[in-house]
Order: structure tokens, then sequence, then C-alpha cells
């Protein structure tokens, strides 16, 4: 004999049989939530550092870091973890590099400055 009162799984909020997760996306079920996710967040983007290094040192460079920087989140929920990992560690090698340059572009700065001002010191005439 049949059971005409079939077992209907546990729902306790009334989501349906998904659980609220939306069709092939709840827990242990592929898709981009689900069991293909490694545990823990997305790793740190480094934007700040992008955003900080292009508005005090070196403009075309930190562009490259935020860039890199908006990918992480975007590869990590689409599930391209190494994707995002790596342009995790892009970014933040461009916010260095960056962060770099500004400090030898100052460098060089400072020393043309110091050569200047000797040059004109040496070539000025006191002689009345």
């Amino acid at each position: 004999m049949t059971n005409p009162y079939p077992q209907q799984p546990h729902d306790p909020y009334g989501q349906g049989q998904q659980g609220g997760y939306g069709p092939g996306m709840g827990p242990g079920m592929p898709g981009p939530y689900g069991a293909g996710m490694p545990p823990g967040p997305p790793p740190d983007n480094n934007l700040v550092w992008g955003i900080l290094t292009t508005v005090m040192c070196c403009l075309p460079l930190g562009i490259v870091s935020i860039v890199k920087a908006n990918e992480v989140n975007k590869l990590w929920y689409q599930g391209q973890y190494e994707a995002a990992q790596k342009s995790a560690s892009d970014a933040g090698k461009w916010a260095m590099w960056s962060a770099i340059a500004s400090v030898v572009i100052v460098v060089i700065v400072f020393v043309f400055v110091i050569a200047a001002g000797a040059f004109s010191v040496s070539t000025y005439s006191t002689s009345y």
C-alpha cells in the first residue's frame, strides 16, 4: 500500500525547496554560492591603497591598481577564485609600484632643485 501523504521537506520559513537561495543555488548545490565556494570571505582587494596612491602618488599606476581591485569581488562571486586572488595581488603590486614611482620622482626633483641652486650660486657674480 502506498502512502497517500508523501513526506514533504521541512520548510520552517516557507521559502520553498530552494531555501531562499534560488534554483540550483542552495547549500551543497552547484552554483556561485554552493559547494564549490571555498570557506571564508573574498581576498582583500587593496582598493584603499589603490585610491590613496592614485590621489597622493603616481596617477597612471594608481588607476591600474583601482581597476584590478574592482575585479576582485566580481571574480570571487563568479567562482573564479584563483583569478580573484591574482587580481588582488596585482592590485597590491600596482599600488606599491605607484608609491615607489612617486618617491623616485620626488627624489629626482629634489636633486634637480639642489643642482639648479648650486649652479645658480656658482654662476652668480658678486663683483661691484
